[in-house]
């Protein structure tokens, strides 16, 4: 019998953006094999995370993904929803509103954030009391000169690759101390689960650092001449995989267009400040789309076209606060409503 540590994590109840939450949970196992079925429901008390009353307080934790905790001996990382008492998916459960269950929608995300002193309350890079020199410099670069965190990220693409996440890249981003990294899957909800679990391994890395991550889309301020951090969402069903029309890619673009109020709504926190049709974004009030248009809402990437018109969109508007399964979920309806015959 070997004693488990089981991670089980969660998204609270505050709103519109929610918080990561955990406790360890040590069971005996034997011959753990790291699967769904041998988990068990657990619970936790709602009152505290803003997801019930304090007089009936119990949320329920159901295990929807299970990976290893690299950084854990026999540990493992649960990725859990959260069910009201009587079974039913609580209303801050954003995963259990995706209607992919066939996976036939397949999600890139872009997630980018910046590296935060905890001792300054700025980017890596920021002098206190000024600024570092122009963006510019600082994308894909190397060297102590604009390169600030590279252990942190390095050693977080490590985490995320030994727990087994479709982890694709890292990059460093417009802005000193501002950094990206990319997970693909197939599978709106396995998509999500990721995104969430690399989250998780990211923050909790920061605390041997002295650092913390910052996922508000404009944290140096909306008045600042600097770029904000999005999330971009590349996504993709079998009929942008494979239709190869131009006309099918259109009507799906344009089924977007009198529902950008209901995207904005789930695409994160703040994002006014980023979405601004400065810095390669459009405005918020706006929808476009365009072929390699990094500047439009819904950017046709030109590899797609070169294919013809079999592949993917890339969704530019998500900020780097939002909920993976929300955002997923708005893309996915917004998609299916499309009239393609």
């Amino acid at each position: 019998m070997a004693k488990i540590k089981l991670e089980y994590i969660w998204l609270d109840g505050y709103f519109p953006t929610q918080n990561m939450r955990s406790k360890t949970k040590v069971e005996e196992h034997e011959n753990f094999k790291g699967t769904l079925e041998e988990l068990g429901m657990w619970s936790f008390d709602g009152s505290s995370t803003r997801q019930a009353e304090g007089g009936s307080s119990d949320c329920l934790l159901k295990p929807v993904a299970i990976y290893p905790d690299p950084d854990r001996i026999n540990g493992y990382l649960v990725m859990t929803e959260v069910l009201n008492a009587d079974g039913t998916p609580h209303v801050s459960n954003g995963r259990a509103t995706i209607e992919d269950e066939d996976n036939d929608f397949w999600f890139g995300f872009e997630q980018e954030y910046f590296i935060m002193d905890t001792k300054t309350q700025l980017p890596l890079g920021f002098p206190i009391g000024g600024y570092p020199a122009p963006q510019g410099m600082y994308y894909c670069s190397v060297g102590g000169k604009n390169t600030h965190g590279r252990g942190l990220v390095e050693e977080h693409a490590n985490l995320c690759i030994d727990a087994g996440l479709n982890f694709e890249g890292i990059n460093q981003e417009v802005a000193s101390g501002q950094w990206e990294f990319q997970l693909f899957a197939k599978g709106a909800k396995k998509a999500g689960d990721e995104i969430w679990i690399a989250r998780y391994l990211l923050d909790r890395l920061t605390e041997k650092y002295g650092y913390y991550i910052d996922y508000h889309p404009k944290p140096l301020g909306k008045d600042m001449d600097w770029n904000g951090s999005g999330m971009h969402a590349n996504f993709s069903n079998s009929v942008l995989r494979t239709c190869g029309s131009k006309e099918t890619y259109e009507k799906i673009c344009e089924a977007f267009r009198p529902v950008v109020k209901e995207h904005i709504e789930v695409y994160g926190e703040f994002n006014d400040q980023r979405l601004t049709g400065l810095h390669e974004t459009a405005s918020i009030n706006d929808f476009s789309y365009g072929v390699s248009d990094r500047g439009a809402s819904i950017r046709i990437p030109i590899i797609t076209v070169e294919k013809g018109w079999k592949g993917w969109l890339e969704d530019r508007r998500p900020a780097s606060n939002g909920d993976p399964y929300k955002i997923a979920g708005r893309i996915i309806k917004t998609v299916k409503s499309a009239n393609i015959s």
